[in-house]
């Protein structure tokens, strides 16, 4: 049984202009062609679809359901071709916890001077790849290489690593803290996207952990004193959090940001997103 979307659009144009010399008009084609193509529908599903008289069209019972589901199918088609060929009028960039920080306000406010023709939006997905994987973005922002040939990336930025610490915790009244510092605490830690480990620890002198799989979570622990953690700077920037504190930790390496995207399906926008994020982590 073949049934083409042709035939589907037919049906309804036949329903909503309500004879078949209308549907002719509305589709750009003959009356002749309307009659066809209906049939070969009906022969296709073996079942009759209108009731046709001298003075109107109106669908049999089945006609009804059959319509009702092609309008649908026709509509999840429209949305498939617009998803396809939105690709220069629309940038989605995904990330898993904090977009690029401090810099977010200004890089939505610059894209939006600089492309008017192409809205982009920032979607929060908590993945490994912050939604490529999923489909959910176009490119995503992401904290630890990604080691997946199908996808390729780009370095836009360094990003000091800061502990974030109950505010009532001993350490919260120093300006700046050491590894060593936290090494006997319960460090709480996101093994899908964070950007921390023990590693970063000597061996012998790493910390215990727990595992955390969402930020508010990972927020709400560790206000509550139970555990410490340690993230990107563009943490502290996006979600400052009443009962927490963020402070520098001197002797622990930066973490790189990256704009990773489909190795083999780049958007068209890529180079310039990575452009403009590059110059705002200068501080051009």
């Amino acid at each position: 049984m073949d049934v083409e979307l042709r035939q589907l659009r037919c049906l309804v144009a036949i329903v909503d202009e309500g004879t078949f010399t209308d549907a002719a008009i509305a589709l750009g084609v003959s009356q002749a062609a309307v009659s066809r193509t209906l049939a070969s529908l009906e022969r296709a599903l073996e079942v009759r679809l209108l009731r046709r008289t001298s003075r109107s069209v109106t669908p049999t019972a089945t006609g009804l359901r059959v319509v009702a589901q092609a309008r649908r199918v026709l509509g999840d088609v429209d949305d498939l071709v617009r998803e396809a060929t939105s690709g220069h009028t629309s940038l989605r960039i995904g990330y898993a916890w904090s977009a690029v920080g401090r810099h977010t306000p200004a890089f939505q406010r610059r894209w939006a001077r600089a492309h008017p023709g192409i809205d982009l939006h920032l979607v929060r997905v908590n993945s490994a790849t912050a939604g490529l994987v999923e489909g959910a973005c176009d490119l995503s922002v992401v904290r630890r290489p990604l080691d997946d040939r199908r996808f390729d990336s780009a370095i836009v930025g360094l990003e000091r690593r800061l502990a974030a610490l109950s505010a009532d915790d001993a350490l919260a009244s120093r300006r700046t803290l050491r590894l060593a510092d936290l090494g006997e605490r319960t460090l709480l830690i996101d093994r899908r996207t964070g950007t921390t480990t023990p590693d970063l620890w000597p061996t012998g002198s790493r910390p215990a952990t727990e595992e955390s799989h969402d930020i508010d979570d990972w927020l709400n622990v560790i206000a509550g004193g139970r555990c410490v953690g340690m993230t990107a700077e563009s943490t502290a920037h996006q979600y400052r959090r009443p009962g927490i504190v963020y402070r520098p930790v001197r002797d622990a390496e930066p973490i790189a940001v990256r704009l990773a995207w489909w190795r083999d399906d780049p958007h068209p926008a890529t180079q310039t997103a990575v452009e403009l994020l590059t110059g705002l982590y200068r501080g051009d």
